[in-house]
């Protein structure tokens, strides 16, 4: 008895196991045959440059695939390439209070990406992504930087990630 449970429950792991092995549980639909993907350096262009944004934002954007998905990262040739460039940076008053004055700023950060897939060309896209952070006036935005800007490339990141191989 005990034998014929050990064999229902290895038949029906295996079962498990085989079904599952196409699913991603982070909802990648990656190409067929799909195995590298580049991340091209992203260059602030943007109108006010903040120093290291760039090189901040392109580790996070390799980071994301490398973490959430089985692909290889390459320098060139990759199966799936993403480009761009950080096109806004800025910071703007959202609310005013009585006397005239922000009470509250809102710093947004947008990137144009470009991205190819060289087994699924119908899924390329050239897209601008942006979010923001929002902050009490009375906060300077260098000692709120490190967390509005892992708000704002965690949602980024997110969109991208969703656009290029979710499919959403």
């Amino acid at each position: 008895m005990k034998r014929i449970s050990i064999i229902v429950l290895f038949a029906i792991s295996t079962v498990v196991m085989v079904g599952c092995g196409a699913y991603s549980f982070t909802g990648a639909n990656i190409p067929e045959g799909t195995e590298t993907y580049q991340v091209n350096f992203f260059p602030n262009n943007a109108p006010i440059i903040e120093p290291g944004l760039d090189r901040d934002f392109t580790f996070a954007l390799q980071d994301l695939f490398l973490n959430q998905t089985n692909l290889k990262l390459v320098k060139s040739n990759g199966d799936l390439i993403f480009e761009g460039e950080i096109v806004e940076y800025r910071v703007s008053p959202m609310s005013a209070t009585a006397n005239q004055t922000a009470a509250q700023n809102r710093l947004t950060i947008g990137v144009q990406v470009r991205y190819t897939s060289i087994k699924d060309e119908e899924s390329n896209f050239d897209r601008r992504f942006s979010f923001f952070y929002d902050f009490p006036a009375t906060t300077q935005l260098e000692s709120v930087k490190a967390e509005a800007q892992d708000v704002i490339f965690e949602r980024l990141l997110q969109d991208i990630f969703n656009a290029s191989l979710a499919n959403w």
